[in-house]
């Protein structure tokens, strides 16, 4: 099982797994390795610390690769073409103004040579499974927002905000820079996928990391 951790709890409520220890560490482990900004941290700070990561050369890495605006399945899998990365994990939030909606992280089958869109298409309706799952299992505002969710995800909606690659330290430049890539974290030699803590910066994250506003109405599909 691929470990999926939460946003920090005031950061993003909803959000699917468990809660993040001191130093971005999940609850209870001991060598999970955290990929995206912490709580409070300047957005301009994160991003310039990102870049003053170097992987160095030789062994493949993983990485965090955070988007600029929410894209489609297609849109995100363009920005690999091309590069020496792979795709092994997709990050999807539903956009909803004002409204905390879940991050939800699931694990693309590359097994094979599947086409990656076909993969990626699996994994949002995967996505749309769990909040269906959450709409049926809850009630009150978590509910409501987890029905509106679903449906959306299941129609291919722009909702990738990030990706979880597995690339060549080489690629790392050009990766950076293509259009609508806000972010690349590398993360250390040896980290393991299945003991990363993700927290991508969303898109409307601004200034300082923060909560995502929670007081609007949640729209209808």
């Amino acid at each position: 099982m691929v470990l999926v951790v939460a946003l920090v709890t005031a950061w993003a409520a909803g959000s699917e797994g468990g809660g993040a220890g001191a130093g971005g560490r999940p609850a209870g482990s001991t060598d999970a390795v955290r990929l995206g900004p912490e709580s409070g941290e300047s957005v301009d700070g994160y991003l310039g610390r990102v870049a003053a990561i170097r992987p160095g050369v030789g062994a493949r890495r993983l990485a965090l690769v955070t988007f600029g605006t929410y894209q489609d399945v297609r849109g995100a899998v363009a920005t690999l073409a091309g590069v020496d990365a792979r795709a092994d994990q997709a990050v999807f939030r539903v956009p909803l103004p004002r409204v905390q909606t879940a991050v939800r992280r699931v694990p693309l089958d590359v097994r094979g040579g599947v086409d990656p869109v076909a993969a990626l298409r699996l994994a949002e309706a995967q996505a749309a499974n769990r909040a269906g799952e959450t709409a049926r299992t809850t009630d009150g505002r978590a509910r409501t927002i987890a029905a509106a969710e679903s449906p959306r995800l299941a129609a291919g909606c722009a909702c990738v905000v990030a990706l979880v690659v597995d690339l060549d330290p080489g690629a790392l430049p050009v990766l950076a820079a293509r259009p609508g890539v806000r972010a690349v974290q590398v993360a250390p030699d040896g980290a393991r996928e299945d003991a990363l803590a993700v927290v991508p910066l969303l898109p409307e994250q601004v200034g300082t990391v923060g909560p995502v506003p929670d007081d609007g109405p949640v729209p209808a599909f």
